[in-house]
């Protein structure tokens, strides 16, 4: 059935005028005539009775009618959305997040596009930061938050809002009532520590933060989360050292001490591949760049 018939017997059974339906819709009237007789034989039923007067639907014609209107109308919604989806406007944006950076710009960035951008759904699957990669490489999800300063050639970041390394202490600890803290007088303590495989990033920083105090301490329970680190802090496993940002989880038992000297920044990017850089991502990338300001270019 050729979807121009059907507009024309709509435009028809509106006007119940061949010559009038004819000007409506730009043509002449044997066209007209042709393709409602084209129609009727196709469906193998009467859809009109005309005469040289009058033009009156018969009752086929009136049911026939709501669903020619009800087909128009869906292939104008269809057209409407391949056009928005072709200009990345609709559609499903996977993107990865370790659980820490939920307490730094996510919600933020994810929130603005959603008003932006209403018909593109946001879907967050948290990820370590080394799953997001290999999956940013295979093109599995869109784009995501990871935990590092560098990415590996083939994607490309931005960099989202400074975070810097505090001490986390259980709250009954004889430091935990202090503003600062020098790491050389808890070398003795028994540290926490981020599991090396999972973000290399956040392990080699504490490391470094070791290493800069010159001291050598005891590192105990390889953890795979920050939230996992700091629960083990409040519940008397040791002490550790986590991003500032995790003190708005607001875990209960444990408090967050500036450590004495020059601050020591904790990693996170958005990353992407741009072998897989949709309409619906750019848009994403382009909201992130705004939400973190004039400082952060792509």
């Amino acid at each position: 059935m050729k979807l121009h018939f059907l507009r024309y017997f709509v435009v028809l059974a509106e006007e119940l005028h061949f010559g009038r339906a004819a000007s409506k819709l730009s043509i002449t009237q044997p066209p007209l005539s042709s393709a409602i007789k084209s129609l009727e034989e196709e469906l193998q039923v009467q859809l009109l009775i005309r005469d040289s007067k009058h033009v009156e639907l018969t009752q086929a014609g009136r049911a026939f009618l709501e669903e020619a209107r009800q087909i128009l109308e869906q292939v104008a919604r269809a057209s409407d959305v391949a056009r928005i989806v072709a200009k990345g406007m609709r559609g499903r944006l996977e993107v990865g997040v370790t659980g820490s950076l939920i307490y730094r710009d996510v919600p933020a960035i994810v929130r603005q596009f959603n008003t932006e951008m209403p018909d593109v759904e946001v879907v967050l699957r948290e990820m370590s930061s080394s799953e997001q990669l290999s999956e940013l490489l295979r093109g599995q999800i869109h784009a995501g938050f990871i935990n590092a300063t560098t990415a590996p050639p083939q994607l490309a970041s931005l960099p989202m809002s400074e975070d810097e390394f505090v001490l986390c202490l259980p709250a009954d600890h004889p430091k935990a009532q202090t503003d600062t803290v020098n790491l050389k007088h808890l070398a003795d303590e028994r540290f926490v520590m981020f599991s090396r495989d999972v973000a290399p990033a956040n392990y080699d920083n504490v490391i470094a933060i070791f290493f800069r105090a010159g001291i050598h301490p005891q590192t105990i329970h390889a953890a795979r989360q920050w939230l996992t680190i700091v629960g083990m802090v409040a519940n008397g496993l040791g002490v550790a050292l986590v991003p500032r940002s995790l003190a708005r989880s607001r875990v209960y038992g444990v408090k967050f001490i500036t450590i004495r000297g020059k601050p020591v920044l904790a990693p996170a990017m958005l990353a992407w591949n741009p072998a897989y850089y949709l309409p619906m991502v750019r848009g994403f990338i382009e909201c992130a760049q705004r939400t973190l300001g004039p400082t952060h270019a792509v």
